[in-house]
């Protein structure tokens, strides 16, 4: 790490976590204490419950602490993005407030930052203990393969919450990062399709304290969409590749049919042969102009 990015910006969004904020801060900070210089900043995501008042309480207690409000419920990478533009530190960390990420591993996520000059080292939830939902695992098994298959990189966990990357990478991408809990999502498929250099490290992952503001269905069809358009914007031939490949393969099967039994060509296989060539001839554009960019 160079010298711009001595100490760290601990960023916690915060949105009714009366239950497990206090707990979670007394647990960060006995684990922070071996990482140098640091800070902590709270945004209460407009919490309606006690939390104002508890983080009030103890902010008047540490000097390492800052509450950053917003007013109205603007969402988990709102929040986020807030912090990062207050911090004043060159390296972020996030993690929740709701006690489930382990507070523990944050000096190995920063020794494998420093020792692999990483550009972010997420917290891969695949270590011994993991509370997860079954019922979410089967979607989330389905976005991460759809998502390794975008950025032809391997993925062991795609939107875990607890993470450390440098403030002046995340800021490239701050344009594209949603205010919503996919920020997590895109900040690694930016990084990796971008080939950055993103390092995934082994923790717990414990129940949460409170009751959970992710909704299942919802948010999994949001992901989907997330994933999609990211695959546009990074990795356009990955996505529109496939699709014409399967209108080229279906034009020859239709075509053969139209020989073998209707001698005739049908209008059914020259929409198919015009979408598959349409198709392909986008993708690699839209390949070609993504690489322009990108040098």
């Amino acid at each position: 790490m160079n010298e711009n990015d001595a100490g760290l910006s601990v960023i916690v969004p915060c949105f009714n976590e009366e239950a497990g904020i206090e707990a979670t801060l007394i647990d960060l900070k006995k684990y922070l204490k071996g990482v140098g210089l640091y800070e902590i900043i709270v945004v209460n995501d407009g919490s309606t419950d006690k939390t104002p008042d508890i983080l009030s309480r103890i902010a008047n207690e540490d000097k390492n602490l800052r509450i950053v409000v917003n007013t109205r419920n603007r969402g988990y990478g709102a929040a986020l993005k807030l912090g990062i533009q207050r911090s004043k530190f060159g390296i972020i960390l996030i993690t929740d407030a709701d006690g489930t990420y382990p507070a523990d591993t944050i000096p190995a996520l920063m020794l494998t930052m420093l020792n692999s000059n990483a550009d972010m080292v997420v917290g891969a939830r695949i270590g011994d203990t993991v509370n997860m939902s079954r019922l979410r695992a089967i979607p989330k098994f389905f976005l991460k393969h759809y998502a390794q298959w975008i950025v032809n990189h391997d993925i062991p966990d795609l939107n875990s919450g607890l993470r450390v990357f440098r403030k002046s990478v995340a800021q490239r991408f701050m344009g594209i990062l949603p205010d919503g809990f996919s920020f997590t999502t895109t900040i690694t498929l930016s990084l990796l399709a971008d080939f950055y250099n993103v390092e995934f490290y082994p923790i717990d992952y414990r129940e949460r304290v409170g009751n959970s503001k992710i909704r299942p269905i919802r948010d999994t069809l949001k992901f989907f969409n997330l994933i999609f358009r990211a695959g546009v914007y990074f990795a356009p031939y990955r996505v529109f590749g496939p699709i014409g490949l399967f209108f080229v393969i279906a034009t020859g099967i239709s075509a053969t049919y139209d020989y073998s039994v209707l001698q005739d060509l049908s209008g059914k296989t020259q929409v198919f042969l015009l979408l598959g060539l349409n198709t392909l001839f986008f993708a690699t554009v839209a390949e070609m102009i993504d690489r322009r960019a990108s040098n």
